[in-house]
């Protein structure tokens, strides 16, 4: 009999139950993970648990509404990103596999050095992500054009990338889109986990939130159906998956 695969955990940091679940159903979606395979933990409710190593595949930072840059920092957010800070230091000393999106890019640079803020934030659009020849060569890319279109909405972006980390995808208006620190350690500007259709839901639940004019949503909804972002922007949470997965 084949041992059941140990299942990634996916920890959300999300206040809306409309948009915690649909990144988890996306996730699903695009990897072939399952309720069984891919745990979810709302860290906006609860402290991190304690998890054997061990019988983990990987972890994947979900988005939030949290930004990694703000001066002033709830006391949730604060727990959180200690839960975080301490799960990224352990990743980076054991090589556990970690994949963060969007939130979970500010929260890796802040933590290792780099600066974040928000000179290089972007509206809900369909960008061209272009990597770099580090990119090209990563696993977590293969099957990857040199360029390929993704969905970007963010407030916040990595102004500096940390010394020690290496710029694996540039973007014409944000040159950090995705980073890698240590060997297994990753993070995306971008959202991978991203079609047309999951981003509108998402729309949907942060219209009023910043990330584009309210009054503009069925322009942006119709920009997003119509974008080149046929697939390629799934392979880096696919690729993790799939290179990670035991």
């Amino acid at each position: 009999m084949t041992p059941a695969m140990k299942p990634f955990v996916l920890l959300s940091c999300r206040e809306d139950d409309t948009a915690t679940r649909g990144e988890a159903e996306s996730i699903r979606q695009i990897t072939g993970l399952t309720n069984q395979t891919l745990v979810q933990v709302r860290l906006e409710r609860e402290p991190m648990p304690v998890f054997d190593i061990d019988e983990v595949s990987g972890f994947i930072i979900g988005g939030s509404d949290f930004c990694a840059s703000s001066e002033e920092k709830s006391s949730v957010q604060g727990r959180v990103e200690a839960d975080l800070f301490a799960l990224l230091d352990r990743a980076l000393e054991t090589d556990i596999p970690v994949l963060g999106l969007c939130y979970g890019l500010g929260v890796l640079a802040t933590h290792l050095g780099g600066t974040v803020g928000k000179a290089f934030g972007e509206e809900i659009s369909a960008i061209p992500v272009t990597l770099t020849s580090a990119g090209q060569a990563d696993p977590l890319f293969e099957g990857s054009p040199d360029c390929f279109h993704a969905f970007v909405g963010h407030k916040e972006s990595v102004e500096q990338a940390p010394r020690d980390a290496v710029v694996l995808a540039t973007g014409a208006d944000c040159p950090v889109q995705v980073l890698r620190a240590g060997s297994t350690v990753y993070a995306a500007q971008y959202h991978p986990e991203l079609d047309a259709e999951a981003l509108v839901v998402r729309m949907e639940v942060y219209k009023h939130n910043g990330y584009f004019d309210p009054d503009e949503f069925d322009a942006v909804a119709a920009a997003a159906r119509g974008a080149r972002v046929d697939g390629y922007q799934h392979l880096l949470l696919s690729n993790f998956v799939s290179v990670h997965a035991r």
